[in-house]
């Protein structure tokens, strides 16, 4: 039986566009595997490693018309919107050098013997190694940076480690394209091209986190699917780490003195960040808490205006556009459930922003209601009306993990609820926001894109410098003569590496 055809497809019409690929066998995915893992060790020079992330980000810039055409082209996402993806991909490149360059993501420690303590220390030196091949699974609403030339990639090459992507099917064309581009810089850098190659397929997937030689993998995508993948992960005979980022819903707060000082403020910012992309963004604001009584019912009416005047969206597939117009028609006809802007269908091709309201006493306890306080993709948000501060943690008690958590407030010492709030906030996500809008992530070094279950599936970030942690794993000698050890843990530091020497930075 012929493999079956790759094709791009056109969101903004449903055609296929062009086959560009086909889905990879079995047998080419163990053949992807083992290239990848046959060409791990030309990656342990971290000076050819840098030259080569900065590379790919020179060479993704020079053929980025074509990229963002094609990439347009697949997603409907925009020349506007995908050039500044472009422009973040390449910069997380760059970044990611300049981290391998620097050489403190190794965590060197070295502890000398000493045989005054109790018990007695031996010489111990102690620093970080690549895991090896690492699986990628590209995220479908951002076709660069958490796809092919995306994060997990650069942080896994980073690391040491050769990828395998599978590619999204959204958007094969230009997974193919950016794939060639990583390809072409590793040559040109004097790498083998292996250190990353492409397949695709649902099939393709599967047989990839099962395969003995990939040793993590990460994932940016739905909660089924990303489980799925997880609990294969663990059910290997030699589980592996799996970095899943699954959903998120992105509460946000808005207290009473919040509201009364800046409802039209808040309200336009809402509107402007849950219809960002089509509302397509891992951190849109999906569940928003405002306060009963006037200032809450003007920050609807400015949250009107502005979800209003937004024209319809095409999204990423016509399969995610009908879970969405499915998803709001069946909140929608829940009891005590308004739709003051009613989101749905707005085209054939196309769905319309809006959001849902509801008493915030509705989610208080478990029941049908419990649907409200699930993500769904797409422009819409649900606006749960509170009355008082208890209500607020009873139903943030019932949230489950998220990538993000934004409060609210008013000025500086005018706001008794923020302390209490924001503490209860906290405990539900990775990043907390105060006074700002979730849809945004920087690639800082401080910055931190995971969260409790199911936000991901473990405790690391995938966005920002610590993100390479994922792919490496500690290794300790002991008693070691100087001559045996690696050149990271020797005591002359030749690498001029930062390091941590009988507990003391050095």
């Amino acid at each position: 039986m012929s493999a079956a055809p790759v094709w791009s497809v056109d969101p903004r019409t449903g055609n296929p566009r062009e086959q560009v690929a086909v889905e990879a066998t079995a047998e080419e995915v163990d053949r992807a595997v083992g290239a990848a893992h046959a060409v791990r060790d030309a990656l342990a020079d971290r000076a050819a490693r840098a030259a080569f992330l900065r590379t790919a980000a020179e060479l993704l810039e020079e053929s980025g018309e074509h990229i963002v055409e094609a990439a347009d082209a697949e997603t409907a996402l925009g020349p506007a919107r995908l050039t500044g993806e472009l422009a973040r991909t390449a910069a997380q490149l760059r970044a990611f050098a300049e981290v391998v360059d620097e050489g403190a993501y190794l965590d060197v420690h070295i502890d000398h013997q000493d045989g005054s303590r109790t018990p007695p220390w031996p010489d111990l030196r102690r620093y970080k190694i690549p895991l090896g091949v690492v699986a990628v699974y590209a995220a479908s609403n951002f076709p660069l940076a958490f796809s092919v030339p995306g994060g997990d990639t650069a942080s896994a090459l980073a690391a040491g480690c050769p990828v395998v992507v599978k590619a999204h099917p959204d958007h094969p064309a230009t997974s193919e394209l950016c794939a060639s581009v990583l390809r072409r810089a590793a040559a040109r850098t004097g790498l083998p091209e292996d250190v990353l190659t492409l397949v695709h397929g649902f099939d393709a997937g599967v047989e990839l986190i099962r395969h003995p030689l990939v040793s993590a993998a990460g994932f940016t995508g739905s909660v089924r699917g990303g489980r799925a993948l997880f609990d294969a992960a663990a059910a290997r005979p030699a589980p592996i780490p799996f970095h899943g980022e699954l959903g998120s819903l992105n509460p946000v707060v808005v207290t009473g003195a919040a509201a009364a000082e800046r409802a039209g403020e808040i309200g336009a910012g809402l509107g402007g960040s849950m219809t960002l992309g089509a509302g397509q963004f891992c951190t849109k604001p999906g569940f928003v808490l405002v306060p009963e009584g006037a200032a809450g019912d003007q920050l609807l009416r400015t949250l009107t205006e502005t979800v209003s005047s937004t024209g319809s969206g095409v999204l990423l597939d016509h399969r995610m556009r009908d879970a969405f117009v499915t998803g709001v028609r069946e909140r929608a006809a829940l009891p005590d459930v308004g739709a003051p802007v009613t989101p749905g269908a707005g085209g054939e091709h196309t769905v319309s922003a809006g959001f849902l309201t509801v008493p915030a006493a509705r989610l208080t306890a478990e029941g049908p209601h419990d649907a409200l306080l699930e993500e769904c993709f797409g422009p819409v948000t649900v606006i749960a009306r509170y009355a008082s501060v208890d209500e607020i943690a009873a139903v943030l008690a019932r949230l489950p993990g998220n990538l993000t958590a934004t409060l609210q407030t008013a000025a500086e010492g005018a706001d008794p609820d923020a302390a209490r709030l924001l503490a209860a906030l906290t405990p539900l996500a990775g990043r907390i926001l105060v006074n700002g809008w979730p849809t945004g992530v920087a690639v800082a070094p401080a910055q931190h894109h995971g969260g409790p279950y199911p936000a991901t599936t473990s405790t690391s970030t995938s966005v920002g410098a610590t993100a390479i942690e994922r792919w490496l794993r500690p290794v300790t000698y002991q008693s070691t003569p100087e001559a045996l050890l690696p050149p990271e843990l020797r005591e002359d530091n030749p690498l001029g590496l930062p390091r941590r020497v009988d507990g003391r930075r050095a």
